[in-house]
């Protein structure tokens, strides 16, 4: 079993305006004796690589990622970075697109050395990666949601929750109100791929019926065709599957075209710019998601408290505002990181080895229990029901 580590303590630090990290100076590097705990030669900086969404679409997730990891990673290093080597982390901006996210992966093992590589923010990306790292057999902790990302891989694992278990909250939520049909409109990148798949299988379980399927581009800004043929299909409930901002756009003219009728939201909306653009047509909304935009309404003994509580505190006093769950994934992707490299050094197998043995991690996300079966690490207990009120999420009755 890889323990959890010891916290490191915030240091007062600007936020880091270049794209590229390497955080020198205020850790003791100089005692590395050349040598890992497998008896190779370990010398010079660990770098861990990234590739994040940072403009583009997909923006609103890999900004707060960014953010995220350059305060854990000047952390580390004020501490004495990793057995007493210093880390560099390297991040580069794939513009929300395969292509870029593909060079990236390249420059990062080819260039950089990178020993061990977070990202993508979103699953297109992510999957563009992943036959590269397992081609170059570098460990890849991905960001996104799609459980294809991690299906029948040896080299990648992830830290957002899958959407097969958000789908399954959404369906048993649906079941409770007694709802017996439902329509969806979904993000046609690939983070919507096999959604309405995983909607039919799940919801004939539980006597749920898809009636109607919508796809809408993650850079749309029009959605009256979708949601006036989801308004005609008549659907008990429905469900809007993307990310903000588009997802909020989506909600936006849902609510002017379907009315009131019960909408649901994947964890592709856990951030406070979904009520920015999605404004009063919010309201009620329910979706899935990870405890960290609900830390203040978790009880005490809540397993994950502290621990959000704490990079809450620490995330807003360098960068001035709340994370979003999109930077706890880059937060447990990172942790992670460093448990695995801790424990085994930069050697690519025993590395990943031991990112697959992590268990009884507690993190943003959840309770991270990774194993050669399940390379999330993530089921349904890391997630709670939110609704969407007075411009904010909550937790849901019974919650």
């Amino acid at each position: 079993m890889v323990k959890p580590r010891r916290r490191i303590m915030p240091i007062a630090l600007a936020a880091a305006a270049a794209i590229t990290l390497s955080a020198c100076g205020g850790g003791n590097f100089g005692d590395d004796n050349g040598t890992d705990s497998n008896g190779g030669s370990e010398e010079g900086p660990i770098i861990i690589g990234a590739v994040l969404d940072i403009t583009g679409v997909g923006a609103n997730l890999g900004v707060p990622e960014q953010n995220t990891l350059n305060m854990l990673a000047a952390q580390l290093n004020e501490a004495g970075g990793i057995n007493g080597r210093e880390v560099e982390l390297i991040i580069k901006d794939n513009q929300s697109n395969e292509d870029g996210a593909a060079r990236a992966t390249t420059e990062l093992i080819e260039q950089e050395g990178a020993h061990i590589i977070i990202g993508a923010s979103r699953t297109g990306p992510s999957l563009a990666m992943r036959p590269i790292v397992e081609s170059a057999e570098i460990p890849n902790i991905s960001v996104a949601a799609n459980a294809a990302i991690v299906d029948g891989s040896d080299w990648v694992f992830k830290t957002a929750q899958n959407d097969e278990v958000v789908i399954e909250m959404i369906l048993d939520h649906v079941q409770s109100e007694g709802h017996e049909t439902v329509a969806l409109a979904r993000d046609a990148s690939g983070f919507g791929e096999g959604i309405a798949d995983m909607i039919t299988e799940l919801g004939e379980e539980r006597g749920i019926e898809l009636v109607a399927t919508e796809a809408f581009e993650p850079s749309a800004t029009d959605f009256t065709a979708q949601m006036t043929n989801i308004r005609n299909a008549g659907a008990d409930a429905n469900i809007i599957w993307g990310i903000t901002p588009s997802a909020g756009l989506a909600q936006a003219s849902y609510a002017q075209i379907v009315g009131d009728v019960p909408v649901y939201q994947s964890h592709g909306v856990a951030n406070e710019a979904f009520f920015e653009s999605a404004g009063d047509a919010a309201e009620g909304v329910i979706a899935p998601m990870g405890r960290l935009l609900v830390a203040d309404q978790l009880s005490d003994d809540d397993p994950q408290a502290e621990v959000i509580n704490q990079f809450i505190e620490d995330y807003s006093d360098q960068f001035g505002e709340s994370p979003s769950a999109f930077a706890g994934h880059a937060y447990d992707a990172w942790q992670i990181a460093v448990l695995a490299l801790e424990e085994a050094g930069t050697d690519p197998h025993d590395l990943r080895d031991a990112v697959e043995n992590i268990s009884g991690f507690v993190g943003i996300s959840g309770i991270f229990e990774m194993s050669p079966e399940n390379h999330s690490g993530l089921d349904t207990s890391a997630l709670i029901i939110a609704e969407a009120g007075d411009g904010r999420w909550n937790l849901a009755d019974g919650q």
